[in-house]
Formats: C-alpha cells, sequence, structure tokens
C-alpha cells in the first residue's frame, strides 16, 4: 500500500541531501510496485524498465520541487505516468496501449484443494486482464492505480493530472466497462 508511508519521510529528507543510502532505500521500496504499473501500462518490458529508471533519475533531479514529503509516492507514480505519455506519444499513438511486446510471467494460482479450482481463477484472471487491456488508456491507467497500487481518489488526480471529479468518472465508467466485458465473454 504506497498511499500512506509513513517510514518514507525521513528518507526523502535525506535523499533532498543527496544521501545516496536514501536514494537506494526510495529505489528498494518503491522500484518493483512502480515497475508493475508502469509494465501493465506499457505493455513491454523493457521499455517499462527504461521508464522506470527515467523516473527516478528525474524524480533525483526534481525532489527540491517535492512540497509535501509525505507524498513522495504519488508524485513518483505521477512522474511515471507523464514518462507513459510521452512514450505514447513518441509512438504516435495518442492515449492507446501498445501491444505486449513479451508476455509478463504469469503467476501461479494459489493452490486449491481441486485443482479445477485453479484452473477456473486462472481463466478468470486471463479474462479479467484481457477484458482491462480493452479499456481506453486513462480509464486503464485510474483502474489500475486504485485497485493495484491502493491509491486513494486524491493522489490518483495528483498523478493523472486529472480533476478528482474526472478520475470518479473514469473509475465509475470504467469498472462499467468491465462488468460489460465480462458479461460479454460468458
Amino acid at each position: 500500500m504506497l498511499a500512506v508511508d509513513i517510514d518514507i519521510q525521513p528518507l526523502v529528507r535525506a535523499a533532498r541531501q543527496e544521501d545516496p543510502d536514501a536514494w537506494d532505500g526510495l529505489l528498494r521500496r518503491y522500484q518493483l510496485p512502480l515497475f508493475t504499473y508502469v509494465s501493465e501500462l506499457v505493455r513491454q518490458e523493457q521499455t517499462s524498465l527504461d521508464i522506470v529508471q527515467e523516473t527516478f533519475i528525474n524524480a533525483a533531479r526534481h525532489i527540491a520541487s517535492l512540497r509535501e514529503d509525505a507524498r513522495f509516492g504519488s508524485w513518483l507514480f505521477g512522474i511515471a505516468h507523464q514518462k507513459c505519455l510521452q512514450h505514447w506519444r513518441r509512438q504516435g499513438r495518442e492515449a492507446r496501449f501498445l501491444a505486449a511486446e513479451e508476455p509478463l510471467p504469469d503467476e501461479m494460482p494459489a493452490p486449491a484443494d481441486d485443482p479445477s479450482e485453479g484452473l477456473i481463477r486462472q481463466e478468470r484472471e486471463e479474462e479479467f486482464l484481457a477484458a482491462l487491456d480493452r479499456l481506453p488508456a486513462a480509464h486503464r491507467s485510474v483502474v489500475l492505480l486504485h485497485c493495484l497500487e491502493e491509491f486513494p481518489l486524491e493522489d490518483i488526480a495528483a498523478i493523472t493530472g486529472a480533476p478528482l471529479g474526472t478520475v470518479k468518472s473514469r473509475l465509475h465508467y470504467a469498472k462499467r466497462m468491465l462488468r460489460q466485458l465480462l458479461e460479454e465473454r460468458t
């Protein structure tokens, strides 16, 4: 859960003073969640790694502009979000996601008493991810930030640069679209 990180503030203060150990701690804390978010948007492993690296480079350069240390996580995700938008623009695909270059490894299903339950759960997850891929970029981003990264709506508004009402609307319509897409498959 990235939204509230009480322990992060001392690291941010130290990072502002160019402490390499503080940056190492911030990198360890946010590297995987940031990569997960970016890779779900971009769907290209190497590009996702590059965007995460660029995000941390920009964060190091501009940490002085961060006003509230407690909001470091949403600020960092906001930088990554902007990097994804820049990537899409460079690719000439406004507000659309690129097809996956390499599939990410699937997670192992949770053990079940009945092996068919695991297969059903895996099939449902695949259906959900396929439906998620069909959402417009703005809607998909809001769903990922809210459901996967557990950011509150106010932070999502800051990350995406959209008004809070727009974020709420996108989340509402994204859920509706997901429901419709999943119902079509059954």
